[in-house]
């Protein structure tokens, strides 16, 4: 049965759709008429069969599409890719009536957010996240964009799609660390905000890893929801928004010293950054030393990585080195880094008063753990 959530963005408001068998169905949900449109499929090489449905699909409805496959990795999210799939979509004929349909993980979605934002300055698309990660994050809100060597996502725009299909029958197929690392969002929504959801996962992880279509359906809609209503608060990531955002200034720290190569997937870095922030909140008396103990034996327990040891190759980089990969984070703020701290599981939130000496020790106690 396919649940349904609308994101309230007034004129920009779009539906999330979240069940099995969807992408057979997607000229149904797609909100658009799509009788004689060209329709730009733009999708990871390893999730062609789904294309192919979704190709038959639309032909059904009247459209004429054109197919594109690019590798998943983050290497893909460049100004190298971003320009492959302008060329392409600009030498097929894309025009303003055009919708590009983004088929992948995160990479993907970014990147065709990114291309379908900035071509004809604006053109529709739809997002169908096909890795757990990228159906309950990164194809929720409408952050698009590319990484370049400086740091993660420095070059994007703000783009809502017109509707997000989250099929829960694409992550059969999905690699089990891939899987782990897309679990590592969920976890994050339940330390957010809301403990009695961290607590469902304590209980019921297991459930949503091994794909149990009752749990993985809650917790997919549950962590949909929770960022649903945070970007109806915040769109543009003025305040409340950035909550998203924990474990990330660490996380994105580790991924651009790890160098996007695949050794570190950015769900795990994100695993080992929430660990770090409640470290960090531990240390500096904001939350119990329990907390950041807790934390790490739940997504321990679930297989990811915690600690920056579990790294390989190891991390080179000095503690003085990531602190500055932390300063070229978009978030900052002259030089002033925003960090997500936390009160306890279920209470965080924003500050850019933070000791970098406190920092430091952190970072340097991960470096030698």
């Amino acid at each position: 049965m396919t649940q349904t959530l609308s994101l309230d963005l007034g004129e920009r408001s779009y539906d999330i759709h979240i069940g099995k068998c969807l992408i057979d169905t997607v000229a149904d949900l797609v909100p658009l008429d799509l009788k004689g449109s060209n329709v730009f499929i733009l999708y990871d090489q390893n999730v062609y069969p789904y294309v192919q449905v979704m190709e038959e699909a639309l032909a059904n409805a009247g459209a004429e599409t054109k197919i594109h496959a690019e590798k998943g990795g983050e290497p893909t999210k460049s100004y190298d890719g971003y320009f492959k799939v302008m060329n392409w979509l600009l030498e097929n004929g894309v025009n303003r009536q055009s919708v590009l349909i983004a088929v992948g993980g995160g990479v993907i979605g970014d990147l065709g957010g990114f291309a379908a934002a900035t071509v004809m300055r604006g053109v529709h698309y739809v997002q169908v996240p096909t890795t757990l990660l990228a159906q309950v994050d990164s194809s929720v809100g409408g952050k698009t964009g590319i990484n370049t060597a400086q740091g993660k996502n420095l070059v994007g725009a703000f783009y809502q799609p017109k509707a997000v299909l989250c099929d829960i029958g694409t992550l059969g197929t999905l690699p089990d660390r891939e899987l782990k690392a897309g679990y590592a969002e969920i976890v994050k929504y339940g330390l957010i905000n809301d403990l009695s959801f961290f607590e469902w996962l304590e209980e019921n992880g297991e459930k949503v890893l091994s794909l149990d279509e009752e749990a993985l359906t809650y917790a997919v809609h549950k962590s949909c929801a929770a960022k649903a209503a945070v970007v109806a608060a915040d769109e543009r990531e003025a305040g409340q928004r950035a909550l998203l955002n924990l474990g990330h200034t660490f996380g994105h720290a580790l991924e651009a010293a790890a160098g996007y190569d695949g050794s570190l997937l950015h769900g795990e870095a994100v695993s080992i950054g929430m660990v770090m922030a409640f470290d960090l909140s531990a240390r500096m008396g904001l939350c119990s030393q329990e907390d950041p103990v807790r934390v790490e034996a739940h997504l321990k327990s679930c297989g990811l990585k915690t600690r920056v040891s579990d790294i390989t190759p190891a991390i080179r980089q000095s503690a003085e080195e990531l602190w500055d990969n932390m300063t070229r984070d978009k978030k900052a703020v002259g030089s002033k880094i925003g960090f997500i701290l936390a009160r306890g599981i279920g209470e965080s939130f924003q500050s850019y008063d933070v000791d970098e000496a406190v920092v430091m020790s952190v970072l340097n106690d991960h470096l030698q753990q």
